[in-house]
């Protein structure tokens, strides 16, 4: 004996059947990419850019493909990894996290943005110094991320420096060295501002 079939949800109606959860688009955002009227302009590494970005393009995209500065790694694009910390206005963010457009009018600084007139930043020169690497894919954003934090941390502890890596990943070290170089870093940003 064979049980009768339940009908699929909208068969009946003649209606295709739709997903769960899946959001009904406005028609205007079904046609696809568009580009900013006017563009954006952005200053990344004290230099000016105007620029035709797409709606939908990721700051860490713009950094890395338009601008070619490919010190701003892509570990994860889920903000999970860290890899891709920049400073936009002085504050630390996950570049995979904000559309390009949100940063139309800001100041942007990478990795490749920190030394000035040749001269490592003090944190480079300490991650150098303590050897707070091992591969080096999560060290751009971890010196990104260590900067941040000591500019409102100049002495901090080692618990506060661990708390203050939670979103930044590193799957080669057991972050020690990595601790080490953001609290020598700090203590040398420190130095540098008296």
């Amino acid at each position: 004996t064979r049980r009768p079939t339940k009908p699929t949800r909208g068969a009946s109606s003649g209606t295709p059947k739709r997903r769960r959860n899946r959001p009904v688009l406005p028609e205007t955002s079904r046609k696809g990419p568009r580009s900013v009227p006017g563009g954006i302009t952005i200053t990344v590494n004290r230099e000016t850019h105007v620029l035709e970005v797409p709606d939908h393009q990721l700051l860490s995209s713009l950094l890395r493909d338009t601008l070619r500065l490919t010190g701003t790694h892509i570990g994860c694009d889920t903000s999970q990894c860290g890899a891709c910390t920049i400073h936009v206005d002085g504050t630390s963010v996950k570049s995979c996290t904000m559309l390009a457009v949100e940063a139309d009018g800001l100041h942007v600084t990478t990795i490749e943005g920190l030394a000035q007139g040749g001269e490592l930043h003090p944190m480079q020169a300490a991650f150098r110094e303590h050897h707070g690497l091992q591969c080096g894919f999560c060290t751009p954003g971890m010196i990104m991320a260590g900067v941040a934090f000591a500019g409102h941390h100049p002495s901090p502890t080692e618990s506060e420096v661990r708390e203050s890596l939670e979103g930044n990943l590193c799957r080669c070290t057991g972050y020690q060295n990595i601790v080490e170089a953001i609290m020598a870093g700090a203590r040398a940003m420190q130095a540098a501002r008296s």
